[in-house]
């Protein structure tokens, strides 16, 4: 059943070593050998009186020879390089076997992790007969459950008298050993930087600074360029992107331009179509004094005239004052033709007093005029 109150182990330094494996393969193999002309292993291991020599790299393992301890060992070993150009660019590393080491599996406290040498060489005297001082030692963590609050280690020793004598035989062959390990646990030397080394500090190779310091800038010069690689692309869909959205903010203010210039124009063509509306429902007064003068004879004048909201109203005289409705009625702008006040007669012109109110339906007559 999962677990998610488990703490997650999360080892930086592990993680950023297999990055750098990962991206090693990005560096071209002839960059690499320039830069360090190391190219294969030459395994020693002791078997008596003789040294027995392996030699292997990403492809074979291969038996070399068995060579005495001594001066004609020295001589043997010179005369397997002179007809052995590998061997002259290979990594040498001393691995013990049988009765020559031992290893024990330990439990260890959480927090000793950081420090696993010192907490294990404070109490090398408990897990084993030999002291500190009398032994060579490595600590080598182990994969897999452990218990809560504990660490599975592997402890691999040997004593300072056996990887001593092991040293001195192989630096009197011209040889210096790159490390130290055992058998039974042996390194992995596909991954450099999770080996373990019996060999103190005083013993083992040293490396140039140089061709590691130049090993190292490619490999960072590569990750930088597999970066470049994944972040340019994303970079100029970006400012693609960001190119689109000022454009489209460009033509979002010339649309909202235009929507409002469109609406001042719809605005503007509503009160025209008012006007004109306004203007047909209601003829100017001339037209309809045109009209006026066409139907009323000459015989009639009027006196006052008036034009409000559809509605004329006369004031005149007349000889017959009827017949001037019957004249209105049958004309097409005017309907209800009607006197306002009752119809009375000048005594001196004998002629008939009116006041008529008429409605103005339409300008279909005054148009068609």
């Amino acid at each position: 059943m999962l677990n998610l109150n488990s703490t997650i182990d999360l080892d930086l330094k592990r993680f950023f070593r297999w990055w750098k494996r990962e991206l090693d393969f990005l560096v071209p193999e002839k960059l690499k050998q320039l830069v360090n002309d190391r190219q294969g292993y030459i395994i020693i291991s002791p078997e008596g009186n003789q040294l027995a020599l392996s030699y292997t790299d990403d492809e074979q393992f291969e038996f070399l020879a068995k060579l005495d301890r001594s001066e004609a060992g020295v001589a043997g070993y010179k005369a397997l390089l002179a007809t052995d150009e590998r061997l002259a660019k290979a990594n040498v590393i001393l691995r013990l076997r049988g009765q020559d080491a031992v290893q024990k599996e330990l439990g260890l406290p959480a927090a000793a992790k950081e420090n696993l040498q010192q907490v294990v060489a404070y109490e090398l005297d408990r897990y084993t007969p030999f002291k500190a001082e009398q032994v060579y030692f490595a600590v080598k963590p182990l994969a897999g459950m452990s218990e809560p609050g504990q660490i599975r280690v592997m402890l691999i020793l040997t004593t300072r008298e056996i990887l001593d004598g092991l040293y001195e035989d192989v630096k009197a062959m011209g040889l210096s050993p790159l490390l130290a390990d055992y058998d039974e646990s042996a390194n992995d030397l596909n991954q450099r930087d999770d080996m373990y080394n019996l060999l103190p500090e005083g013993l083992r190779q040293k490396t140039a600074k140089a061709p590691r310091l130049i090993y190292t800038t490619l490999v960072t010069m590569a990750c930088i360029l597999l970066a470049a690689v994944i972040a340019l692309p994303v970079l100029f869909e970006y400012q693609s992107v960001k190119t689109l959205q000022r454009k489209t903010l460009a033509l979002e203010k010339d649309a909202k331009k235009v929507r409002e210039l469109q609406a001042n124009l719809d605005s503007v063509i509503d009160e025209t179509r008012q006007l004109i509306s306004e203007k047909k429902a209601k003829p100017p007064v001339i037209e309809i004094l045109n009209v006026l003068s066409t139907l009323i004879k000459n015989d009639t004048w009027l006196s006052y005239l008036q034009y409000s909201d559809g509605h004329l109203q006369i004031q005149g005289e007349s000889p017959a004052a009827s017949t001037l409705i019957a004249v209105l009625e049958a004309s097409e702008p005017f309907a209800n033709a009607r006197f306002v006040s009752p119809v009375t007669q000048d005594s001196l012109t004998k002629l008939e007093r009116f006041q008529i109110t008429v409605d103005v339906t339409n300008t279909g007559g005054i148009d068609g005029k």
